[in-house]
This record gives structure tokens, sequence and C-alpha cells, in this order.
């Protein structure tokens, strides 16, 4: 278990206090109701995600019940305030696919794919944007893999299309000259996106989940899917552990074995 001061925390009146906050796995189904219901929160009702709700306010599909779900709780309030999805190479085998699956044709990747852990559905509640729940989530992700020892990182980090998808395309553009897989590590998107690769440039801001993973040392492995249920644009992304740039080895690799 991983622990954390969150400074940032504002109350009425423009005060601050530290939060404390710990990194856990869900382990009983209220704890996982607890992330689903951030996950609408989040996907739902601030970014106006078109989501399949069986029960009202919880985000939840099939592969929930195959994953772990790590998340960071507020020990104050005892609320979940951060989460991510884990898929384990035995679960997805098991189903058959994985939830990039339906993005992304993935078939350069069956070589990898028995070592591979898929993360998704990752969020962060409104008031603890601040850095410290994703560094909770990052090192207990990388606990969880060389624990079980997994040997690849692999899912989608998103972008919005409020714009049509131009900014994702131009980030592509750029993203790929410096961050691209080698051609066997590469997949192809089910839906491209509706505007040409070239079609925007310029600066573009990079999603700090996106910028995250790269700063991690990971590939981009192609051009980013659309996904219409999320309106987003979905850049799968491959991270090897053993590849990990020397910065995140020292930050979370040096701080779990």
């Amino acid at each position: 278990m991983d622990r954390i001061d969150d400074l940032l925390l504002r109350e009425p009146g423009g005060r601050t206090r530290r939060a404390r906050l710990r990194t856990e796995f869900a382990s009983t189904p209220s704890a996982r109701r607890e992330a689903q219901a951030l996950r609408w929160r989040v996907f739902a009702e601030e970014m106006g995600a078109r989501l399949d709700a069986r029960t009202p306010g919880i985000d939840e599909d099939l592969f929930d019940a195959h994953c772990e779900h790590l998340v960071v709780r507020n020990e104050d309030s005892d609320e979940v305030v951060g989460t991510y999805r884990l898929l384990p190479p035995a679960a997805a085998k098991r189903l058959g696919a994985g939830y990039a699956d339906a993005e992304f044709d993935l078939t350069r990747l069956r070589d990898v794919r028995a070592r591979m852990v898929e993360v998704g559905r990752s969020c962060i509640h409104p008031a603890h944007r601040t850095g410290a729940v994703i560094a909770l989530l990052w090192a207990g992700l990388t606990r969880y893999m060389i624990e079980h020892g997994h040997a690849f990182l692999g899912g989608c980090a998103s972008m919005g299309m409020a714009d049509g998808g131009y900014a994702a395309a131009a980030a592509y553009v750029r993203l790929a000259g410096e961050h691209l897989a080698p051609v066997e590590f590469q997949v192809v998107p089910r839906r491209r996106l509706p505007v040409a690769a070239g079609a925007a440039s310029g600066e573009v801001a990079v999603p700090p989940l996106l910028r995250g993973y790269l700063r991690a040392g990971a590939w981009i492995c192609g051009e980013p899917a659309w996904d219409p249920e999320f309106n987003t644009a979905d850049f799968f992304v491959l991270l090897r552990l053993a590849s990990a740039t020397p910065r995140y080895a020292r930050h979370f690799l040096g701080t779990v074995r």
C-alpha cells in the first residue's frame, strides 16, 4: 500500500488542507461500485459520454467482473477519488478479447499479449487533480505489474474530439515522429478519425495521461481510433517495463523492488 499527502484540497473560504491518500485494490463489490460511480461522474456527467447504465449512476460493462480495480481513497472522507481498471492477460484469454479489441486490430501484438496487462477507465475526482492521485495510481500499477511478473502495459489514452478530431489528428502527426512503435507492435484502428491525419497542424495540448505514458517510455502504436460512445480519439499505447525511461524507473520501479 502506498500513501501520500495531497496538498491542494480547497475548503469553503479558500482555505486548503492536507488530505491523506492511499492506494488499494477494490476487494469487495461495494468498493468496486464506488470506483464505477466515480467513473460515471467523470465520464457521463462531466465529459458527456453516452454510457449504457444497467444501474443508475454506475459505469459498468462486461469487462469489469474480470478486472482488478485499483483505487485511491481519501482516508479522511473514505471516498474513492481515483481509479484504474486492469485486465490481466489470463482474464483476457478467458474472455477471448480485451476492451481495446473493439477499437483496434491488435493482430501484431499476439506475441506479447500473454505478458500484457490492459489498462483503462482511468479517472480522478475533480477536487484531486493535482498530480498526487495519478502518482499513486501509477505506483500501484507498477507494483502490480512487477509482483505478478507482467512485462507489458497496454491500453487506450483518450483525447477529446469537441473540434471534430482535428487536434487529435495533429497530435498524432506530432507524436508519431518520436514515439511511434516499431512496425511489429503497430495496431490498426477499426474506426479512423473522421479527419485526415495531416488535416491539422500547429501546437497541440497533449492530454496529461497520454503525456505521462510517453514520458515513461511508452509507444503510440499507430493512428488513433474514434470512440463514438465517448466521442474521443483513442491512442493505443504500449509500455515495455524493461524499456521504461530512467526517470520512470527511479520514481516507480525503484520503490517497489
